[in-house]
């Protein structure tokens, strides 16, 4: 198979043959890759450089292309088409077979086979592979492993070529085969769309590419059609639940235009409406706030928006019967017992909690929120309530346990998920255990948890919703806790005094200036810090990566701290010099160095080893890990191809087709954060990153600091981010839901 790499090369080309040695990198999106290539009898490495459906080290490749001096990296082999090849050498049959084509061969089984079998191996796996038995070391049972992975490769063979010949990488090939089976091909070639909605990873760009591979027309219908729902996807991911018709289109129209073909928006409100009537898209008509423009949902958000209202107004409208005078008792008595008093605030929250259905507690570090929600907890106990707890991530319900001595859950663990039926066992039938519920850290809950949670709570139930309006909103798409707030419909308690022993925290005196547009007050970087709160002078980006690796390489570890637990850098964004992607591969090199003790796989360009941090980057009901949560590599097996990640006090392990869930987080985002604590926080605020840089953005990177944070950049990179509010406006209607009561 051939496969042609568009590219602007001269006419003069030359041909290699050789061996894929390592990928110094490669994209799953475009199959661009950069890799070294050993080419028989020449004794350097060679660089070469293009496009790449599939590729992987060990490949037996024959290249051609032509030779190019890049300013930067010198010479280097850009390649125009390429086949691969069998292997003709025993050290290429050997990396052949290593390379994790098959599941249960691994380095050392692969050499072991080679050295018994030599130049015969692939023919003897392809008909005879009963014989692996003679290998030293290979047991029935490894045989019979790898026998069914070899007949399967073989079975899917025709699905994999077709899917690679159109771009497909074979990470995505594999999916799209456990999708789809045998009719893989079918349902590729008739509407390839389909990928960007049924599987993860494979968005509308990919999918888009291989529908004009294979000819689809740039004005079909399904190319429409996903290209609305994409568009709406994204906007979901800048956390809005609808669109207005007007940004619709235009961003449909700018999303859909190829140079061949300009959609005319009449086109797009055509194929909006043809979607409304096959009930792919809901519309709701003119709203005042948006000048009176239809706005459009997927229809998932619109049912999980209107649900949830409808289950909040249902709660809020069911009062609760409580005598007073005991809780006010309680109270007195609560305080003598425990010599610690309550302020106005916290005395009107803690009386609010027995009385109101639903109940809002919001205020920023160090205004007692934790201890008002324990008091709170004490008292329903007292009340003889039958408490759940819980919080949208594993570190806040750890956190809210450790605060309230009872046992807290994830959201997603109180509402039991079942991954044989793909939806949570409790529900409007069947609600959560309990009389009382407490949701901490109740901000980051997106709209579809919050739906799920809400309608899982019986109607004579009581709730506490603990959050900080002023950090980040949800991930996910909403803005729940702030659109309660909004709405006057649901009762809060803002705890605004900022306690004594808080105050003395730069941390916690920090984030409340910052919330209020001041500039931080910052101690220059010493080896003697005076306080909890630094700042390292860096003006360029490149010399705050190397800023960074000093404070993690002499000073932290001068304070007392361990860098591989206790630090974690919280970055603006993912891209450029200073973003997570960058700053990952340079602090686990620093971190987790490679050891030849430690296992490590090698996937693309990124490299995964026993001891690195790694946060899961999407739900996977199946597996019970969440997006944003954090774990630990503690295993690698080369041989089955798996990686198991520690969490908190479970293990979790993936196949190399599921490795795109998870990611380093030696550095993570902000926003990915979010729940989160960590002893030190350094925090790299930089100019390169000016259009994320926002005071919520400041404000909720600082708190997640315990005991110390530094942060790493530029006066004029901090300012900006202290000055700028861009709490955007998210597009949800649930507080004017709330509002008008009237659904």
């Amino acid at each position: 198979m051939i496969m042609e790499i568009p590219t602007n090369a001269t006419p003069v080309l030359e041909e290699l043959q050789g061996v894929v040695e390592r990928l110094t990198f490669h994209s799953e999106e475009s199959g661009y890759t950069v890799a070294r290539f050993k080419v028989p009898r020449e004794r350097d490495l060679m660089t070469i450089v293009g496009n790449f459906a599939n590729i992987q080290a060990g490949q037996t490749l024959h290249l051609s292309g032509f030779w190019r001096e890049h300013p930067k990296f010198g010479q280097q082999f850009q390649v125009k088409t390429y086949r691969e090849t069998k292997p003709a050498t025993l050290t290429g049959i050997e990396k052949y077979l290593g390379s994790g084509l098959i599941k249960g061969v691994g380095p050392v089984t692969a050499k072991r086979i080679v050295a018994h079998f030599g130049l015969e191996t692939l023919d003897i796996i392809e008909n005879q592979i009963d014989r692996l038995i003679e290998v030293p070391g290979i047991a029935k049972k490894r045989v019979k492993m790898i026998q069914t992975t070899w007949e399967t490769q073989k079975a899917i063979k025709e699905v994999m070529l077709f899917l690679q010949g159109h771009g497909v990488s074979t990470v995505y090939a594999v999916k799209i085969y456990k999708q789809f089976g045998d009719e893989s091909i079918t349902i590729v070639t008739q509407n390839p769309y389909r990928l960007a909605t049924d599987i993860y990873g494979i968005g509308f760009v990919t999918a888009d590419a291989i529908a004009r591979n294979i000819g689809i027309e740039p004005h079909s219908e399904y190319r429409y059609r996903s290209g609305l729902l994409h568009v709406l996807g994204e906007a979901s991911e800048e956390g809005h639940c609808f669109l207005p018709q007007t940004e619709l289109i235009e961003r449909t129209v700018k999303r859909l235009t190829l140079k061949e073909h300009q959609p005319k928006p009449d086109q797009v409100e055509f194929c909006i409406h043809c979607m409304i009537q096959d009930g792919e898209l809901i519309g709701e008509k003119g709203v005042e706030q948006y000048e009176g423009q239809n706005l459009y949902y997927a229809p998932p958000f619109f049912q999980a928006e209107y649900r949830l209202s409808l289950r909040l107004l249902q709660l809020l409208k069911n009062p609760v019967t409580v005598d007073m005078e005991r809780v006010r008792g309680w109270i007195e008595r609560f305080i003598e017992k425990t010599g610690l008093p309550l302020s106005q605030q916290q005395r009107q929250a803690v009386e609010m909690a027995a009385s109101q259905r639903l109940l809002i507690l919001t205020g920023g570090p160090g205004t007692g929120k934790t201890f008002t929600t324990r008091t709170i907890v004490a008292l329903w106990k007292a009340m003889g309530k039958e408490i759940a707890l819980a919080s949208p991530t594993g570190r806040a319900a750890q956190r809210l346990s450790e605060m309230t001595r009872q046992e807290a859950k994830t959201i997603h663990r109180l509402l039991e998920f079942d991954p044989k039926h793909m939806k949570f066992k409790r529900d409007l039938d069947n609600p959560i255990p309990g009389n009382a519920v407490v949701i901490d850290e109740s901000s980051m809950m997106d709209l579809f948890l919050g739906h799920s949670l809400i309608k899982a709570i019986a109607l004579d139930a009581q709730i506490l919703l603990v959050g900080d309006i002023d950090q980040l909103p949800s991930v996910g798409p909403g803005n729940v806790l702030s659109d309660l707030i909004a709405s006057g419909s649901v009762p809060v308690v803002q705890l605004k005094e900022v306690f004594r022993q808080a105050a003395a925290s730069q941390i916690v005196g920090n984030a409340h200036r910052i919330n209020q547009g001041q500039f931080p007050q910052l101690e220059r970087v010493s080896n003697q810090p005076k306080c909890d709160c630094l700042w390292l002078s860096v003006e360029e980006p490149e010399h705050g990566v190397q800023a960074i690796r000093d404070l993690i390489e002499s000073l932290i570890p001068s304070l007392g701290f361990n860098p591989a637990q206790d630090v974690q850098v919280l970055c603006p964004m993912t891209r450029g010099d200073i973003g997570t992607r960058n700053l990952n591969m340079v602090l686990q090199a620093l971190v987790n160095p490679p050891d030849p003790g430690k296992s490590e796989l090698v996937r693309g360009s990124a490299i995964l080893r026993v001891g690195d941090r790694v946060i899961q980057k999407v739900n996977d009901y199946n597996r019970e890990v969440f997006n944003g949560d954090l774990g630990v590599i503690e295993f690698i097996d080369l041989e089955e191809l798996e990686v198991t990640v520690r969490y908190d006090q479970r293990s979790v392990t993936y196949d190399l087709a599921d490795l795109n869930e998870i990611s380093l987080a030696w550095a993570v985002t902000i926003h990915k954060s979010q729940g989160s604590e960590y002893p030190v926080v350094i925090l790299p605020i930089f100019m390169q990153h000016y259009m994320m840089l926002s005071r919520n953005l400041l404000y909720t990177g600082l708190t997640r600091a315990r005991k110390l944070a530094i942060m790493v950049g530029s006066q004029k990179a901090i300012g900006l981010a202290v000055r700028q509010v861009k709490d955007r406006e998210r597009y949800t209607l649930l507080d004017t839901r709330l509002k008008s009561k009237n659904l």
